[in-house]
């Protein structure tokens, strides 16, 4: 093996080159103390957690990235570097919407830069070679067309046919590489409707005795602690042209999660921003209802544990859907519109509905995650733990362990974004656990904004990825010292 790497390396990456980017991206400090200099204390993941001991053999690099070459390896770590920058991604955000874009060697640039780390691909075809090699290295895909934000019916029609053309690919990819699709509901009711209805929902709950004629049955959305501060006097009802607009986009819904429940593959219901969220959990959870009476949900939604409500929405929805006889599945994320939302409760003269210190949000996210793990346990409950947080991770791993949850379970997942937290990945892999790597794909213009957006609004993300560039460089600065011996 070690032979092979050194081959590998010597043909794939002039040594002088690789030793100048090395010895420059390593730097004395650890890894949460260049974290900490990269973004808002709110948006750390792993600044105040106490470490673990390692149950993931993170400490062990060349185990990890055996798998992985090593000119692979060095655009990695070059491209988490210039993604750490908050300059560079200030200047990455302009770029994206400026006239530059239509110029062929500026768009060349952020192909094979940012948009080849973070995507799989311009089309379906693309992300099935990009998830191939994934599962190659024993690691599963979440398949996500990058679409959000439709403004009417045709623009949510269109959207969905991309969605279905998506699930209708994955039995043409090896058998259970694919653990999950995605949908935005952003994407297949105009975002119009969604706030409207939100503010609907949020209205009734001030107010029980409000009377909405198109509301179906559902699982709460809301608590008292629930930010209601959007909605501060009555709503108008919705018009017959909203109520019809509001009916074909549950029809768009049920029509994608009927096509994932005829190939077997769960459906994750996408968060958002809570001037829309409660229109987006009455969508998932109504559907729901109808889809997840088996042992493995189709219908996943998404709790945003960065939010004060999340744990007591997930408990409220866990407990209506065991009333029901209904597999809850559910999706654990620590959220990404922190900007956002405390931008809209502060002109509002409202609190932000976001904890107000990091270390609230990782005792949420555990929380729920240890909460959910008793649910899988117990055969009632489904999750996907979607972190970045390697302390989150090893603590996830321990009780599931603690409970006695086979790794095999199709009902736990441990997630990640492609591009991140590799070593996470990675080492849940090797600890037997079932890792799907979440993969964003399609043309350029739509996906990289998707994701700059969201590296402007939670700088953790990126900034958490110093862990990762100082076990790649490691690692690579071992395979080129094993090399240049070698040679």
């Amino acid at each position: 093996m070690a032979n092979r790497v050194s081959l590998s390396l010597r043909k794939k990456i002039p040594l002088s080159a690789a030793a100048r980017f090395l010895s420059s991206s390593t730097t004395p400090s650890s890894p949460l103390d260049l974290a900490a200099t990269a973004a808002p204390p709110l948006v750390h993941e792993a600044l105040v957690h106490r470490p673990l001991p390692d149950n993931l053999g993170l400490d062990d690099p060349q185990a990890l990235f055996a798998s992985v070459p090593s000119s692979e390896l060095l655009r990695a770590a070059f491209n988490l570097y210039l993604a750490s920058c908050g300059p560079l991604v200030d200047a990455g955000s302009w770029l994206m919407s400026s006239p530059f874009m239509r110029i062929p060697v500026v768009r060349q640039a952020v192909k094979v830069t940012v948009y080849e780390h973070f995507c799989a691909g311009e089309g379906v075809k693309e992300a099935g070679e990009t998830l191939r090699k994934m599962w190659g290295r024993g690691l599963r895909g979440i398949l996500d067309y990058g679409l959000e934000d439709a403004e009417g019916n045709e623009d949510c029609d269109r959207n969905l046919q991309e969605f279905l053309k998506t699930v209708e690919s994955t039995p043409s990819l090896p058998p259970s590489s694919v653990s999950f699709a995605c949908v935005k509901i952003t994407a297949i009711c105009p975002i119009r409707l969604l706030e409207r209805v939100s503010d609907l929902l949020r209205w009734q709950h001030k107010n029980p005795s409000v009377h909405l004629p198109w509301k179906v049955d559902c699982m709460p959305v809301l608590t008292d602690s629930s930010p209601l501060y959007h909605t501060r006097s009555a709503p108008p009802p919705l018009s017959d042209e909203e109520e019809a607009d509001l009916q074909l986009a549950h029809k768009r819904l049920e029509r994608l999660a009927r096509k994932c429940s005829e190939l077997y593959l769960p459906l994750l219901v996408d968060a958002e921003y809570t001037s829309v969220q409660p229109a987006i959990d009455y969508f998932t959870y109504s559907a729901s209802i109808s889809f997840n009476k088996g042992d493995v949900p189709i219908v996943f939604g998404t709790i945003q544990a960065y939010l004060k409500d999340a744990k007591e929405r997930l408990v409220k929805v866990a407990e209506d859907a065991e009333r029901r006889g209904v597999m809850v599945g559910l999706k654990l994320v620590r959220g990404a519109y922190i900007s956002r939302e405390t931008k809209l409760a502060s002109s509002l003269q409202a609190d932000s509905p976001i904890h107000s210190c990091i270390r609230d949000t990782h005792e949420c996210y555990d929380s729920c995650a240890a909460f959910m793990l008793e649910k899988v346990a117990k055969g009632s409950g489904s999750v996907v733990l979607a972190t970045h947080n390697i302390n989150s991770g090893k603590a996830a791993a321990a009780k599931a362990e603690e409970l006695g949850i086979s790794k095999g379970n199709e009902n736990l997942h441990f997630s990640q974004l492609k591009g991140m937290a590799d070593t996470l990945s990675l080492g849940l892999r090797n600890a037997g656990f079932q890792v799907s790597k979440y993969l964003p794909f399609g043309p350029l213009e739509k996906v990289i904004p998707y994701l700059l957006r969201r590296a402007e609004e939670n700088r953790g993300l990126l900034s958490t990825s110093a862990a990762d560039r100082n076990l790649i460089t490691g690692e690579l600065q071992r395979r080129l010292r094993d090399s240049i011996i070698g040679g």
